[in-house]
This record gives C-alpha cells, sequence and structure tokens, in this order.
C-alpha cells in the first residue's frame, strides 16, 4: 500500500480505547493512535502552533484508521466493509451523532475550522484503490492515485492553519504526493510482498528492469539507473512544493519545513541505497533526523521564539 501515514508499529485496533468519550479523552486517543506509527516526517510535532496540535493528531488517526483497514492483516476478507463502515460514521459525525472516539474528536475540529466532508470521502476513494489496484502503468497513472490518496490530508492540514488560497494549496498537493511517492519508492519489496507495485510500469520497461528483480531483490545496474530516475522526478516535486514553506506564517512554518526535509533527506538515503533498493530498505536514522531538524530550523527557525531557538541550538550542538 502507499505507506503514505508511515510505518505502523501497531494496528489501530491494538491502541485501547479511551474509557469514555469526553472530548480531551478521544483527542488523546487521537494522539496515541498516530504516535503508534514511524514516519519519514513529524505529525503536529512541538513546533506546530500548540492550539493546533490536537486538531492534527484528529486528521491523522482519521486517515491512519482507515489506513490500516486497507492494509493490515487484521482486516483480511472484510477490508471493504470495514471502509464502508468508517465512511458511514464520517457522515454521522457531520450530522451530530458521532459514536467513536475519532468521530468525537475529528467532529470538534471539522466545526472549529469549518472543514469539508469532501476532502475526507476523497482521502477514502483512494484507500478504496488499492483494494482495487495492483499496477500503474504510467506515472500519470500513479499521480492519479496519490490525488486521492495522499493530497487531501495536505489540503486539510492548510484548511486547520486557516490557508485557503488556491496557490497555497496546490503547493500542499505537490507537498502531498511527493511524501507519497518517496515513500513508495522506499517500500518496493514491502509493497511487493503486498502484492503490489507502485513502480510505473513504464518506467520499469525503460530501464529494463522487471518485476522478478524485486522479488528475487536482485542488484544490477539497471536497478540503480531506475532508482536515480525515480529519485529526480521524486525531487523535482518536492521543489515544486517548496514555495508552500516560505509562504506559511509561524503556526505551521518549522513543521512544513521537516516535513519536506525529511522528504528530501529519504530521497538521499535511497539514492546512496541506489542499485541495493530491493535488497536493502533505507531509513531514516537518529543522525538523520538530527540533520533534518537542523535543515529546518535554518530555513525557518526564525519564525520561533528567542528561547526555543536558544535550546535547539545547544541540542543540536550535542547531536
Amino acid at each position: 500500500m502507499i505507506q503514505r501515514l508511515g510505518v505502523a508499529r501497531t494496528p489501530a485496533l491494538a491502541v485501547p480505547l479511551p474509557p469514555s468519550l469526553e472530548l480531551e479523552a478521544c483527542y488523546r486517543y487521537c494522539e496515541a493512535l498516530v504516535r503508534s506509527r514511524h514516519h519519514n516526517y513529524p505529525v503536529a510535532s512541538m513546533f506546530a502552533r500548540s492550539e493546533l496540535r490536537k486538531h492534527i493528531f484528529a486528521l491523522f488517526a482519521f486517515a491512519r484508521t482507515a489506513d490500516d483497514f486497507a492494509d493490515e492483516l487484521a482486516y483480511e476478507g472484510r477490508r471493504a466493509r470495514e471502509l464502508d463502515r468508517w465512511e458511514e460514521q464520517l457522515h454521522l459525525a457531520y450530522r451530530g451523532h458521532a459514536e467513536h472516539p475519532v468521530f468525537v474528536a475529528l467532529a470538534d475540529t471539522v466545526d472549529k475550522f469549518s472543514l469539508p466532508i469532501t476532502e475526507f470521502t476523497e482521502l477514502l476513494s483512494g484507500f478504496r484503490t488499492d483494494l482495487e489496484r495492483r499496477r500503474y502503468a504510467t506515472f500519470d497513472e500513479l499521480r492519479s492515485y496519490t490525488r486521492t490518496a495522499a493530497e487531501p490530508v495536505a489540503r486539510l492540514l492548510l484548511y486547520i492553519g486557516g490557508y485557503r488560497a488556491p496557490e497555497l494549496h496546490a503547493y500542499a498537493e505537490d507537498l502531498g504526493s511527493a511524501i507519497a511517492v518517496a515513500r513508495l519508492v522506499q517500500d518496493v519489496p514491502s509493497d511487493w510482498q503486498r502484492g503490489r507495485v507502485y513502480l510505473p510500469a513504464e518506467d520499469l520497461r525503460h530501464f529494463g528492469v522487471v518485476e522478478s528483480d524485486i522479488e528475487h531483490r536482485r542488484v544490477t545496474p539497471a536497478v540503480g539507473a531506475l532508482v536515480r530516475y525515480e529519485v529526480a522526478r521524486t525531487r523535482a516535486l518536492f521543489e515544486r512544493a517548496r514555495p508552500l514553506v516560505d509562504l506559511v506564517g509561524a503556526d505551521l512554518a518549522v513543521e512544513l519545513a521537516l516535513t519536506w526535509n525529511g522528504g528530501m533527506r529519504i530521497l538521499e538515503k535511497i539514492e546512496a541505497v541506489g542499485d541495493r533498493l530491493f535488497a536493502e530498505r533505507p531509513s531514516l536514522g537518529n543522525r538523520d533526523k538530527a540533520l533534518v531538524l537542523a535543515r529546518a530550523i535554518k530555513w525557518r527557525g526564525e519564525t520561533l521564539p528567542p528561547r526555543t531557538l536558544h535550546l535547539l541550538s545547544r541540542v543540536l550542538d550535542k547531536a
């Protein structure tokens, strides 16, 4: 699957439900769901404005649970049914009848920021695509997939920050797809094990790579050439999204700088793995994360309070 939202440490069903549907307990549950997943980028980090963080967790908890329905083994044989039930609960929440902790929190977030339901239903349609489609002939087809499976989350994040200008949303869409495509390139072997190949067939054919190369984790010059191309194209997507980080205010500036740099750093790691991509999964370690933080602070750190900058400089000096 696209792994838009990171690698699951545990499926959503393994996170204990709160003892009640009290609003703050539901928000804490959303945070626990999101934190149970590893990301190449931060989600509601300390650098996002504090009053926005719980609402960001609510968005990602909705998406993360739906992602699990489409991907986790625990839901095999009932994936479509669970996604349908999740959408039914979404519509109930919009009508004021939330019955699940994620939707109690989400309904509050929707009400505060006037979030359109179409973003959530479009995201669910992207998850459903994973139940039906296993291959993509062209990059245009893959981008059509990420438009539904990744870009709505990016737009919703801007809605929460109060950004509704179409040009900002266009940059956010490029960022959402760039993050998604980087993850797909990162996870080719694990997606193969799920029966999916997201690398466009036209790219495999052009560079002389066949699916059996993925299956047998072959290391070849052709794989290296393919990886260089995929990295270059995905970098171009990140560059198209770059103005977004320059244009947002202090509420999301460093958060989005971290997201952008996290994606670019995983591309550097993919590039370094090169022809071994099918045999060796690249990932971000602690040193990489410190580098991503340093780059983000250098870029948009002027939006942070002086005391925060001072503490960060001390932490980075020790890294």
